[in-house]
């Protein structure tokens, strides 16, 4: 079967994406891991689909890059509304459905994109370590070197470790800049297996525990392996609301490429 596909990149969080609204892509686990192979397919830490809905603007299927279905993705739901606005969905603010429910989203004067992300209210923390569910579940781990770190090894051993290996954890590693509303974040992705240069809602769970406003507006700006993003919220104690992942999401390119059967 030859497939016309798209590639996305949101601070190098990089996503092959298909516009499925005849609703003819249908992929095996096995189709999905070999079209996001780095050495033999196309490449990149996802795939999704932009499906129709009879009650939304579209509706986002995703997977991760070892095939499975995943949870939420906020870097990959930036750039699905690049990819909608691109191809001819036009809205001044996109309403779409994803696996942890509605979103909302806007394409910016300046061209960045925001998406709305869930309230949260439950952050389980214990001194510097925090584990929180943004849409995708994270462990959060405020470190004084976050450049330091061996991300794939730690990481690694964390989402494997006996506590989350049943589903899994996204793992991040956080540093406090000298700034009190900027922070640096590196991020071991389950699902991927390694190190993103970005993962959006890793960069939303890391802002919230590192919030700088005790009661009220936040505006956190996060420094990723592949650009930077920011977060703004509401917080009053420990519930987060008004949620907003805002940055970069660009096409890269396009082109055909033929799926067999695996």
């Amino acid at each position: 079967m030859l497939i016309h596909f798209y590639k996305y990149q949101g601070t190098g969080n990089d996503f092959i994406i298909l516009d499925n609204r005849k609703n003819i892509y249908h992929f095996t686990k096995e189709q999905v891991a070999f079209l996001c192979h780095r050495r033999f397919g196309i490449g990149a830490d996802g795939l999704m689909l932009l499906n129709t809905h009879p009650h939304y603007d579209f509706e986002m299927i995703y997977f991760n890059s070892d095939g499975g279905e995943s949870s939420m993705c906020g870097n990959g739901g930036r750039c699905l509304i690049r990819f909608a606005a691109e191809i001819g969905i036009f809205k001044s603010e996109y309403h779409f459905l994803a696996i942890d429910g509605e979103h909302e989203g806007r394409i910016e004067t300046n061209g960045i994109v925001a998406l709305k992300m869930h309230d949260v209210d439950q952050v389980h923390s214990e001194y510097r370590k925090h584990i929180l569910n943004t849409g995708s579940p994270h462990y959060i781990e405020v470190t004084d070197d976050v450049m330091g770190i061996d991300v794939f090894a730690r990481g690694r051993a964390i989402r494997y470790s006996d506590e989350f290996k049943a589903e899994g954890i996204n793992v991040n590693f956080v540093e406090q800049t000298n700034e009190a509303d900027k922070i640096i974040v590196r991020t071991y992705e389950r699902g991927v297996e390694d190190e993103t240069y970005s993962c959006g809602t890793g960069v939303t769970a890391a802002a919230l525990v590192c919030y700088h406003n005790e009661n009220g507006y936040n505006y956190v700006d996060v420094q990723t392996k592949g650009g930077m993003l920011s977060v703004e919220f509401d917080r009053l104690e420990n519930t987060y609301k008004n949620i907003w992942l805002i940055g970069p999401a660009t096409k890269v390119f396009e082109g055909d490429v033929e799926v067999s059967d695996l």
